[in-house]
This record gives C-alpha cells, structure tokens and sequence, in this order.
C-alpha cells in the first residue's frame, strides 16, 4: 500500500535570470531541503540543486531559466512519514504532527474527541477535535480547536493515539 502524502511546501515564481523560485515552507523542518534531495511533487519528482532559506529561494535541477523554472510556479512540495522520519528527527518530547492526526482526545476517564487535523495560526498549533457522538447527541457542538499548549495537553502516547487534556471541555461547551 502507498504511504499517505501530506504538504510541506508551494513553489513560487522565478525570481532572476538563474532559475531561482520563491519558496514558501508549510513544515517545521526546513533542513530536509538540501542540494541532491529528490522531492514529490505535483509536477513530478525534482531534485534540488540549491536552496537558500535566508532568501526563500530554492532551484531545481533542469529548471535553470526563469523560462523552464516558470512551469514550476504553484507546484506543490510533499512529503510521506517514512521520508519524514528519515530526514526530520525529532527531540525527546516532541511528535511530528502525522501521529497526532487520528488520536482520541481525553479528559479524565471522558472521551472528548478526534484530532481531525492540525491548523497553526500565528505561532501556537491548534488541534481541531472532532467532538465524539456522545457529546453531539447532548447538544454540543460538532468540533472545536483546541490549543496544543502545556495549558491543555498534559500528554501524548503516540503508540495508544491518545492525549490527555485539561480544561477542554470547557472549551468544548463555549464554543
């Protein structure tokens, strides 16, 4: 079975006469993009052949003219969690967001939800909970966002899909 492809970055436009493109990231892993590495794309595979983060510039292998690097322009830059694991290693404590996707979200003995996905606004992520039937069925709402910051989420066990929160009902019943 193919492994599931999530965004990390869009090409923009050509920028000079060498083929360069704006580069606008989606991921907080900008390291794995590094000359000789072989990114999915909508338009196919492209290899880098440089790229500058301090100017958010980025040039691919056979595309360099602003006329050849032109057909680029709002490609879409993927990844998949084997690639990602490879290429982004983690610190103790952190999780890449693929595996808290699909995990239930408890307080206490109480189910609340599913992380739908993920939205990031300004510098916090928000979890996006889809709210369990349970709660629906009292009349609360369908979803809420919820922030993962040390002031709700006490934990994650990746292996169980499982977080543990505090307050979020509260969140839950004011939204």
């Amino acid at each position: 079975m193919k492994e599931k492809r999530f965004f990390i970055a869009q090409v923009g436009k050509p920028v000079g006469l060498q083929g360069d493109m704006k580069f606008h990231l989606h991921t907080d892993f900008p390291q794995q993009f590094r000359p000789g590495v072989t990114l999915q794309s909508s338009r196919g595979p492209l290899t880098i052949r440089s790229y500058n983060p301090k100017r958010g510039l980025i040039r691919f292998e056979g595309y360099e003219s602003p006329e050849k690097a032109r057909e680029l322009t709002n490609a879409k830059i993927y990844s998949d969690e084997e690639r990602t694991r490879e290429l982004c290693p983690l610190k103790e404590g952190e999780h890449y967001w693929f595996e808290i996707i699909g995990s239930e979200l408890w307080e206490g003995e109480e189910l609340l939800g599913r992380v739908r996905e993920i939205q990031r606004m300004l510098d916090t992520d928000y979890l996006l909970i889809e709210t369990d039937e349970t709660l629906r069925d009292e009349g609360l709402p369908t979803s809420f966002l919820l922030p993962y910051i040390p002031r709700y989420i006490l934990s994650f066990d990746a292996e169980a899909k499982r977080l543990e929160a505090r307050d979020a009902r509260e969140i839950l019943e004011a939204s």
